[in-house]
Formats: C-alpha cells, structure tokens, sequence
C-alpha cells in the first residue's frame, strides 16, 4: 500500500503508458549512476589516500567521456518518441469530440458524438453528498463520458480565468486559456472511472473543481 502511493498511478491510455515506462527507465539509469558514483566516494574514503603514479590516462578519458554520452542518447531517443506521440498520438476514428470550458469555479463539457450534441456543467460534490467509497474533493455530480478502445479529440478553453485540465491517468494536461483552444487527442484503454483537478491556481476556490472522467465502451 506505501508503494502504490509512493509511485505513479496506473496508466490507461497507450501514450501515457509510455510515458511511465520512460519514467523508470531513466529512474533506473540515475540509480545505476548514484550507485556506481557512490561505491567509487566510498573506496576513496576509506582506501587510505592511494596516490597513482601516472597524471594522465587515454584509454580511462576516451571511457568517462563515452559513457555518459551513451547514457545521455539513450536518455534521448526515448524522450524523442515520446515528444512526438505527445503532438500527435493518432487520429479519432470516430465523430466524437469533447469541448471543456473552465468556469470560476467548475467545468462545462461540450460532447458531439455522431451529430448530436451534449451540454452540461460539472460540479464538486458537497461532503453531505457523498456516499460510501466517494473520494472527498474529487467527486462531481456530472463526470466527463469518454469512450473506451478509440481515440478521443479534446478541446480545452476558458471562460474567465487561466485554469488547467490535468487527468494523470489520461497523461492530460492542457491549460484552459481565455480566447485560446487547446487540443489533444487521447486514448482510454480501460472502462473505469478516473479522477483530476484544474492543477492551475485559478483563484480562492482552485481546489474545489475537480475532474472526473467516465470510461464508457458506449454513450447511448
């Protein structure tokens, strides 16, 4: 249980598992460098101050030098391909786009799914309104539909203030801007429901709109 909160929650969309794996692989090479950096500290500290005989070495300079330049495009071939996926992760095979419109303090969603439209607000949850298992803070009164196993388009505005659409899960984070659209196209893998907030400091009630996101294979 610490370990699951310690680390990163469960992704749920193709990009964004990528990005995960891309955390631990560079999470694993600092570990490997900390390590090797701090046995090489300790034998120095404790090796009773050796002197060597020699002021120069080729071989050992071309080896310090080549290294970390593997270390470093290893780091940046990854980081690359995620870039792109980042700015282009696929295409909607479907007619189906979300609008979400940032409000003092909560969200509007704009659904068009197959030439219908579907409108409607999103607020926070009151404590008395809760139910057994609800998660404080984090629950609305109307989630966010997005559909399972295809590529979903989002677009992210705002309607007074600079807020920010943030869902980890989903690997989303667009700021909603004033006279400025934003979009992303994102995945959802698995059916669920998963949890967000505006994670930009909109003013005295920033912590009260939270972002709630429906997984649906179908939205009738």
């Amino acid at each position: 249980m610490i370990l699951n909160q310690l680390n990163m929650q469960d992704m749920i969309g193709p990009a964004c598992q990528e990005y995960l794996g891309f955390h631990d692989y560079g999470l694993s090479i600092m570990l490997g460098v900390f390590v090797i950096v701090g046995i090489f500290l300790l034998y120095l500290q404790f090796s009773g101050g050796i002197v060597f005989d020699y002021t120069e070495d080729t071989k050992l300079e071309f080896f310090w030098t080549f290294i970390p330049g593997v270390i470093l495009i290893s780091l940046a071939l990854p980081s690359l391909k995620l870039l792109y996926l980042m700015d282009s992760p696929g295409y909607s095979s479907l007619n189906y786009a979300v609008k979400v419109v940032g409000h003092q303090w909560y969200w509007s969603y704009e659904l068009i799914f197959q030439g219908s439209e579907l409108n409607y607000d999103s607020y926070m949850l009151a404590e008395d309104e809760l139910v057994l298992g609800d998660f404080r803070l984090l629950e609305v009164d109307n989630p966010l539909l997005f559909l399972a196993g295809c590529f979903n388009q989002i677009y992210v505005t705002s309607d007074d203030v600079i807020h920010s659409f943030a869902l980890p899960a989903l690997g989303i984070k667009l700021d909603a801007i004033p006279g400025r659209l934003n979009s992303q196209i994102v995945s959802a893998l698995y059916v669920g429901s998963y949890y967000g907030q505006c994670s930009e400091i909109c003013g005295m009630n920033h912590s009260f709109m939270p972002i709630n996101i429906e997984v649906v294979k179908e939205i009738k």
